[in-house]
């Protein structure tokens, strides 16, 4: 895949994964598939604050969307806020295995989103940002 598709497919994985963590999120934790998505045993208050975060990202990525090279740095926080978010679930599964349902839920969903960021990171984004930009 060359640079160009990649910067396009950037752009659509931003908006996804961006509405995703507006919309999705907060319903998964506490409605949909608290389970697989909260915590054990439950902590509401915590969760909405995670929610609300992830949520403000999700308002971030959407904006950043339009311009992903500018915004590089927002991408490479989130695949790393996804990476700890994840390894941290799975830690804790791993010594509590009350919320084991996080193995198929959160957890492997993270992983999956910061996968896909990076994957569609250009290889060369400063020769990128000179075509597209004309930024040095």
């Amino acid at each position: 895949m060359d640079d160009i598709s990649r910067v396009k497919n950037l752009i659509i994985a931003m908006r996804l994964i961006g509405v995703f963590f507006i919309f999705a999120i907060y319903p998964l934790m506490t409605w949909i598939w608290p389970s697989g998505w909260g915590w054990t045993p439950r902590q509401p208050e915590y969760e909405r604050i995670i929610a609300g975060a992830f949520a403000t990202l999700g308002v971030f990525l959407v904006i950043g969307s339009k311009y992903p090279l500018k915004y590089i740095n927002l991408i490479w926080f989130t695949i790393w806020l996804n990476l700890v978010y994840a390894t941290i679930m799975l830690l804790m599964v791993a010594v509590d295995r009350s919320g084991e349902e996080n193995l198929f839920g959160n957890i492997p969903v993270q992983y999956l989103i910061a996968g896909i960021l990076w994957y569609f990171i250009p290889k060369n984004i400063r020769r990128l940002k000179k075509i597209l930009y004309g930024v040095r």
